[in-house]
């Protein structure tokens, strides 16, 4: 009897996960014409991703569609920066940016601004900050960081700015 029971609570919850992502998936012929043409090279294979990967890829059409040329052509430049670091460096920005994304909306803001007052002091100050920052040890690092972190109030996880 406990057998039975178990197998049928194991069959409950794969369907649960089943259904749960097929719920979600996006058809090819629910995509509007814009996000066909923009997403026409991932057609045929359109059906095996995930519903996951289809939501973000029709989002991302979506957004390219409405966006006006200097948009996309920004996005354009920065893509291709992308591609052109080394795939290290990529890992460690996609790092960066999940735990940017674990943050709070207030922690995130608080290093949104922080960013922007960075960017706005002098190229030759942010260079001094940025070596003065990478001539720190990992400990001496850590321990900046920790007095940042406390001095806000706000902590930011292991969060480690390269400013």
């Amino acid at each position: 009897m406990t057998g039975r029971c178990i197998a049928y609570i194991a069959s409950v919850v794969v369907g649960m996960f089943l259904l749960n992502d097929s719920a979600f998936a996006v058809a090819w012929n629910d995509l509007s014409d814009a996000q066909r043409q923009l997403l026409s090279r991932y057609q045929s294979q359109w059906s095996g991703l995930s519903s996951d990967q289809q939501q973000r890829l029709a989002s991302g059409a979506e957004r390219w569609s409405t966006m006006d040329p200097q948009e996309r052509a920004t996005v354009q430049k920065r893509f291709s920066r992308w591609q052109s670091l080394p795939p290290d460096r990529r890992a460690e920005l996609t790092k960066r940016f999940e735990q940017f994304k674990s943050l709070s909306p207030e922690q995130q803001q608080k290093l949104r601004t922080r960013m922007q007052n960075f960017r706005q002091l002098p190229p030759e100050q942010q260079r001094h900050l940025r070596e003065r920052f990478r001539a720190l040890s990992p400990q001496q690092r850590e321990q900046a960081l920790e007095r940042m972190r406390n001095r806000n109030a706000a902590p930011f996880q292991d969060r480690h700015p390269d400013p």
